[in-house]
């Protein structure tokens, strides 16, 4: 059966927030939605929540991850508009209408992404994500697209792929720089589609260190060099954690970075990142060693 929207919705042991993630996809009304739940096997209240909804098609089995459960879903729908919603995130009322009212009226679009904001355990609003208009350049240097926010056309599969199974943080982010770098088609729309929760069991507060690590790495591997503004993020990230061999990642980048300014980015990029990035991993070495030091005395 053809739909003319597909909601995928990876999970793992996210019984304490699922349920409010799937009433806000089935709240919609829509009469010719699919709503796929791809389930790595919990062992908590997920599967029984899962049970008293007829209306979602899902699957509990071990997976290799986040973005392989993701893959599995993206193959098993058939909506022509695909969206994905993480299992601790809502929609907000009327979005699914709003987003295929869109994409009729504009069959040159790819990819429409609209404005997000984040909430805590109880669904209180914190801050809004900073959304902004498309810019492929700006897209580069930072990701301004809320994932649960976006939805795009089916048909980008065939000609894309689908999302990069080695990335387990940015694998949203990797995707729409493929897609923009290859001539996709981007849309914003300024108006609030989905709320991203924040709590401590989420994945990317959970893994922050991991995750800076692989957008730098992501990032060189699309810009050919290191934006400053990412150094200096994960250097702070860095000087918070206890976790080992950090000073020769930080290393590593500085130096990855100034080779990529000088050969893709010309001399301006490779002078400023030569001053620049080593000062940088100086000043993390040393705080590094104070802090170690001050705690054995």
């Amino acid at each position: 059966m053809r739909y003319d929207i597909s909601i995928i919705t990876p999970s793992f042991n996210q019984g304490k927030f699922i349920e409010r993630t799937i009433k806000s996809v089935l709240d919609q009304h829509m009469s010719n939605l699919q709503y796929l739940v791809i389930d790595g096997g919990s062992t908590d209240e997920t599967v029984s929540i899962l049970n008293k909804y007829p209306a979602i098609k899902y699957v509990s089995e071990k997976d290799n991850g986040q973005t392989n459960a993701l893959n599995k879903g993206f193959k098993e729908s058939s909506g022509d508009i695909i969206g994905w919603l993480n299992s601790d995130d809502v929609y907000f009322p009327e979005t699914l209408t709003t987003v295929l009212d869109f994409f009729q009226k504009h069959p040159d679009v790819d990819i429409l992404y609209g404005d997000a904001y984040y909430i805590d355990e109880h669904d209180q609003f914190i801050r809004y994500y900073p959304t902004e208009k498309w810019s492929l350049k700006n897209l580069m240097d930072r990701c301004f697209i809320s994932q649960p926010s976006v939805f795009f056309r089916r048909a980008l599969f065939e000609k894309y792929g689908f999302l990069d199974e080695n990335l387990h943080f940015c694998m949203d982010y990797e995707y729409w720089l493929r897609l923009a770098s290859r001539g996709a088609t981007f849309s914003y729309l300024p108006k609030v589609l989905s709320a991203t929760r924040l709590h401590r069991q989420s994945k990317t507060i959970a893994s922050s260190i991991k995750a800076h690590e692989e957008q730098i790495r992501m990032i060189a591997q699309y810009q050919r060099y290191i934006p400053m503004r990412m150094i200096v993020s994960l250097s702070k990230s860095l000087m918070q954690s206890k976790i080992k061999n950090k000073i020769l990642f930080l290393i590593f980048v500085a130096c990855q970075s100034i080779y990529f300014a000088f050969k893709y980015n010309g001399f301006f990029h490779g002078i400023f990142n030569c001053f620049f990035m080593p000062k940088i991993a100086y000043n993390y070495i040393r705080t590094h060693f104070c802090a170690t030091l001050s705690a054995k005395k």
